[in-house]
């Protein structure tokens, strides 16, 4: 990936999709997390290029950070600082007042954590739908390819609920590679990626192993290779054994771990089905060739 080109590509998205609607900018999630950061960032930056050469008309991103009592209270700390960092509106919004609402209509939702996470995940989509219509904005995702496309891992209808995905063609991996280029803080880069849906939650957990692993499995699948002799390569042993090695470790072979990756896929197509904001096309470059990606990635 060529960051300086892409960063243009994925600036330029944005830019189409909000003028060719009559829009006045985005709004956007912000958790501190490497993909919402690296979005709003492109965003930021592309709105700050188109506003120099206008005097009316100018675009804005706004952040929302909007945390619970599930969240770590740095989260919103960092949300803050990324807004801060960035020289962006943004509000703060406790949600849960309006979680606790929730009890009245669904308090099966309380019963077991996940399915109260996946509330909170709607409740944050429905403020963010809802801003956005208000100050005549559209909603950015911020889900990489990974999470959207390739593992399905997000909640249809909450932070699924976008207009657009500028980094849904990124893997995680040029996620990280875009925030270097970029400049942001290594501490956002490094950051452990969590949903904050559950108490002590983190992707790795829920999922048993890293984007990096799944992306590999994926794009090999991709290629025909049959899952039993993908487990037996050595680029997936030497990428997977530390993730089954460790004391807790979710999964006990790399065979296991391609079953799961094959079966999120699928529910990921099917999720896709379901709702498909555009993603923006971006040019990556596999080997000695340069693929032009310009199918939507689904999202929930």
């Amino acid at each position: 990936m060529d960051p300086e080109t892409v960063s243009d590509e994925i600036g330029d998205f944005v830019i189409q999709q909000v003028k060719e609607g009559d829009y006045i900018g985005c709004v956007i999630g912000l958790s501190g997390g490497i993909d919402s950061t690296t979005t709003a960032t492109l965003i930021k930056r592309a709105f700050d290029r188109h506003n120099l050469r206008r005097k009316r008309n100018k675009l804005e991103i706004v952040g929302y950070i909007m945390p619970s009592d599930i969240n770590n209270p740095e989260d919103a700390r960092d949300g803050i600082r990324v807004a801060e960092n960035l020289g962006v509106r943004y509000e703060v919004l406790d949600i849960n007042g309006v979680v606790e609402a929730y009890r009245t209509t669904n308090p099966e939702a309380f019963d077991v954590e996940y399915h109260k996470g996946n509330l909170m995940s709607r409740i944050r989509g429905n403020i963010l739908s809802t801003k956005a219509a208000t100050e005549r904005k559209l909603v950015a995702g911020t889900g990489n390819w990974d999470e959207d496309f390739g593992l399905g891992y997000y909640t249809l209808f909450g932070d699924g609920a976008v207009h657009m995905s500028p980094i849904g063609n990124l893997p995680k991996r040029l996620v990280r590679e875009m925030a270097k280029y970029l400049g942001i803080d290594s501490y956002f880069v490094n950051r452990e990626p969590t949903a904050g849906l559950e108490p002590g939650q983190t992707d790795f957990k829920d999922l048993g192993y890293s984007y990096d692993t799944a992306e590999l499995i994926i794009r090999g699948l991709e290629l025909g290779i049959d899952p039993r002799d993908l487990a037996d390569y050595s680029q997936v042993k030497k990428q997977i054994e530390p993730e089954i090695s460790y004391k807790g470790a979710k999964f006990t072979s790399a065979y296991e771990i391609i079953e799961d990756i094959m079966q999120r896929h699928i529910v990921a197509e099917a999720k896709a089905g379901i709702v498909s904001p555009p993603a923006a096309p971006v040019s990556l470059y596999y080997g000695k060739e340069i693929w032009r990606t310009i199918k939507k990635v689904e999202r929930e």
